[in-house]
Order: C-alpha cells, then sequence, then structure tokens
C-alpha cells in the first residue's frame, strides 16, 4: 500500500523521510554517559557529567522514539523502503543498541530498571540480528558498493549484551550474544576490507562510518572484561586492536574534516565512547597510569565531538536539512 501523508493542522508528509540513522544519536550520548562513568573512578567529578547526560539521552530516545513510532504508523511503506535499503539496514539494530546502552548506563544507579530495559533489549538485538543477517544473505543483489563498515552495527549491538547482562546475572546470554557478535565482526572484518582495497571509496555522506572499526574490539574488550573478570591475553589483543583501528582511522582525519555533515558524522561518536571505556578499565585494572591518560585524552576529544555533533545536528534541523528524500 502507497504512502499517503495524512493532512491536518500539521502536514507531516515529511515525516516519511526520517532516517532511522537518527538513532546513532542515541548511541552517541548513551556512550559519552558510560565514559563519564568509566572516567568517575580516578575523576569523581565526572559522574556528575555521567548522570547529566545519561538523562539527555533518555529524554532523546522518548523523542526520537516517539517520532519515528509515528512515521511506522503513518508512513509503513516508508519504514518498508529503509528496510530494503541496502546501507540503511544495517543502521535497524541503533534501535535496540540504544536500549541496551540506556540499561548498561541505569544499572549503575538502578539496577531494578536496568533488567526490564536490557530484556527488551536482548529481545529486539536477537530478532533484529536474525532478520539483518536473514536479509543480507537472501536472494537480494546487493552490490559491493552497499558494504560500509556502517554493517558492523549488528554485529556491535550483540557484543554489547554482556555489559549489562554479565552484572545483572545473565551470563550465558551473554556468552551467546557476545559469541554470535565476535563471530560476525571477523567475517564482516575481512569483507570490509577486501572492499577498502580492492572497489571504489566510500560516498562521502558515508565516509564517517569507516570510525565503526574501533567500536566492535573496544566493545568486545569491555564485555569480556566484564565476563571473565579481569584482564588475560585475549583481553590485551582487543583492547590493542582497538587502538590500532583508532590509529588507521586517525590517518583519515584530514579527509574527514572536509567533508559535509551528514547523520552518518553520529558515527564518529559511539567508537570514541568504547575506547575510552575500554582505556579507564584496563588502566585501573592494571594499574596503568598511560592508559588512565589515554581515557582521560579519549573523553576530552569525545566530549568536544559529541557537543559539536549536537550543535551541527540542531543546525542541519534549523534550516531543514534533515528529513528529505535522497
Amino acid at each position: 500500500m502507497a504512502d499517503t501523508p495524512v493532512q491536518g493542522p500539521q502536514d507531516f508528509s515529511r515525516l516519511a523521510h526520517l532516517p532511522v540513522t537518527f538513532f546513532a544519536v542515541l548511541m552517541g550520548l548513551f556512550g559519552l554517559s558510560l565514559a563519564c562513568h568509566a572516567a568517575a573512578g580516578s575523576f569523581p567529578l565526572a559522574e556528575t557529567a555521567a548522570r547529566a547526560v545519561l538523562w539527555l539521552g533518555v529524554v532523546c530516545f522518548v523523542a526520537i522514539g516517539a517520532v519515528y513510532l509515528l512515521k511506522i504508523l503513518r508512513h509503513p511503506g516508508a519504514v518498508a523502503a529503509e528496510w530494503h535499503h541496502p546501507v540503511r539496514l544495517a543502521f535497524f539494530p541503533t534501535i535496540t543498541i540504544s536500549l541496551l546502552l540506556m540499561a548498561t548506563s541505569v544499572n549503575d544507579y538502578r539496577p531494578d530498571l536496568a533488567l526490564p530495559i536490557w530484556l527488551l533489549g536482548v529481545a529486539g538485538q536477537g530478532v533484529l540480528t536474525v532478520a539483518v543477517i536473514s536479509g543480507w544473505i537472501s536472494h537480494r543483489a546487493f552490490e559491493v558498493g552497499h558494504l560500509t563498515p556502517a554493517w558492523f552495527i549488528p554485529a556491535v549491538g550483540n557484543v554489547i549484551v554482556p555489559m549489562a547482562g554479565a552484572p545483572l546475572g545473565w551470563p550465558e546470554t551473554s556468552w551467546l550474544f557476545f559469541s554470535a557478535g565476535m563471530i560476525f565482526w571477523l567475517i564482516l572484518l575481512v569483507l570490509v576490507f577486501n572492499r577498502l582495497i580492492f572497489h571504489a571509496p566510500i560516498a562521502a555522506r558515508l565516509f564517517p562510518t569507516l570510525v565503526i572499526l574501533i567500536a566492535p574490539p573496544a566493545v568486545a574488550f569491555v564485555s569480556y572484561f566484564r565476563l571473565v573478570g579481569g584482564v588475560d591475553p585475549f583481553a590485551h589483543v582487543l583492547l590493542n586492536c582497538g587502538y590500532v583501528f583508532a590509529i588507521l582511522v586517525l590517518v583519515q582525519v584530514p579527509k574527514l574534516i572536509r567533508l559535509p555533515f551528514a547523520l552518518s558524522w553520529w558515527a564518529l561518536s559511539f567508537p570514541l565512547a568504547a575506547l575510552t571505556v575500554a582505556s579507564f578499565l584496563y588502566g585501573r585494572a592494571m594499574d596503568s597510569l598511560a592508559h588512565i591518560g589515554i581515557g582521560l585524552g579519549l573523553l576530552a576529544l569525545l566530549s568536544v565531538v559529541v557537543a559539536g555533533l549536537m550543535a551541527r545536528t540542531g543546525l542541519a534541523i534549523a534550516r531543514d536539512e534533515i528529513c528529505r528524500p535522497e
């Protein structure tokens, strides 16, 4: 059935163009909250910032979720088109990832509230992971150019599960999702590097998704740390893989800063947050001032990035640059 915009006191026709990529904003906000909380172990004042950003993230989740739900009700065809889009399909798990990150943040203060949020996120993440991967291996005509680091998002979502799952007392479920995430991360890592090396460059508006390369090993370190309760050789490998990818991305910064703004720029935020949390965890566990210093530097960078992205997103909304047809 074709979408028919409903006319009334307000014209909701532009609602059809609200992209699912908007949920990446929430990943950045909850990531910043977790990074500030991780820093509080060494810098207690950061806890105030963690709570403030958490509340901001919750408010934004309710607002974005309500508006996207309205899109589902009024423009189901537009949502279906996003689901069948070769790039936007990978962004649907950002919805459940946001729930998992919210639960992880809330668990530090109210475990009783965190558990139902986490269970909802886990259920949704499981369904979306199977649905997205089934979509990838169906008979759709995907092309090499459709493959970007954004395809890591479903894998990253699975690896996030133990961050709250292990402390909440769900180890087996956490190991299941962690294992699934690691398997698909490794598969996609090979495919993405093949695409980056042997095929045409990523389109400019999606080039910031290159930063997502940092997220899987950084998140995996945090989750693995929670699952095993410390640092072992495999944890060393995960953390240092995150640093290696961060260095590779750092080399691309001159190209990144010349690109026009798009919502894909929010891909910068969560990977930085994950590496920040990982650095603080390792630094305190191993009594490494160097890693705590790295975490502090990353937190400062992350704060600037998120503040800049929020300002630029607000400006884009004011200029009517968002929610436009492609």
